[in-house]
């Protein structure tokens, strides 16, 4: 796995499906509301600015271009991801990257090979609205489908550099119900026990909360092991699915 200060390029000579990002674009264009739009770029404190899309009616429109466009190979997949990514003017396009990169149709392209885009929207993206569903829709089933491959990656990003891959690393199971691995989970977890900043903190919290509706015990132990490091915040979001005990 390269570093994450070379994953900024793209695949060799592919070309993004300009139907797909046409579509994407007018049809942001079409549903923008510069009222909204103010709003919900000072809410996420955003310079990018937003089209003032609203999330229902971006994945309506989202849902309606993926199923009017195949993608006809993973060259094409991750040129069309990368050019709504890279070349956002808006967000919301952003948001379209995420819906190309996550689609039902190209989950079989969601393997090891695709590690340097997912880096790279995670490094770039810098904020959860953008991070946290890359993390968790899409990074979390690479690792659970490629375990002897992707684990140790997961382990290397928990102690990167990098607040957002080790956000990732903390919270990539977030969702995975039985399959939650809590082995890796602590492993992902350890090097930012003691760190300060929110997003870490707050991270650590949701990663243990999801897991304490189906192992409260674990969670219940994992803070009275780590009670003399881990935050308050961190210690308070994971003992609310707990339950008296």
């Amino acid at each position: 796995m390269r570093p994450p200060d070379s994953l900024d390029a793209g695949p060799v000579g592919a070309a993004a499906d300009a139907g797909l990002v046409a579509d994407i674009r007018d049809g942001l264009a079409a549903l923008a509301d510069p009222v909204r739009a103010a709003a919900m770029s000072a809410y996420m404190k955003s310079a990018m600015p937003h089209r003032g899309v609203a999330r229902p009616a971006q994945k309506t429109l989202f849902r309606s271009v993926l199923a009017h466009h195949h993608l006809a190979d993973r060259a094409t997949w991750e040129a069309t991801v990368r050019e709504l990514w890279d070349n956002a003017g808006y967000r919301e396009e952003r948001y379209a990257a995420t819906a190309v990169l996550s689609a039902g149709p190209y989950r079989d392209f969601r393997d090891p090979a695709a590690m340097p885009l997912m880096a790279h929207m995670v490094v770039s993206g810098a904020w959860w609205d953008l991070v946290d569903p890359v993390a968790i829709g899409c990074i979390g089933p690479a690792v659970r489908a490629h375990r002897p491959e992707l684990v140790p990656v997961m382990a290397d990003w928990a102690g990167s550099g990098d607040l957002w891959l080790r956000r990732t690393a903390i919270i990539h199971q977030v969702g995975a119900k039985a399959e939650t691995d809590t082995d890796l989970l602590s492993r992902c977890i350890a090097p930012s026990l003691a760190r300060r900043e929110f997003f870490l903190r707050k991270a650590i919290g949701w990663a243990l909360r999801d897991l304490a509706w189906r192992d409260p015990d674990w969670v219940r132990s994992y803070v009275r092991d780590h009670q003399d490091v881990l935050s308050g915040l961190s210690r308070r979001e994971a003992l609310k699915n707990c339950g008296p005990g």
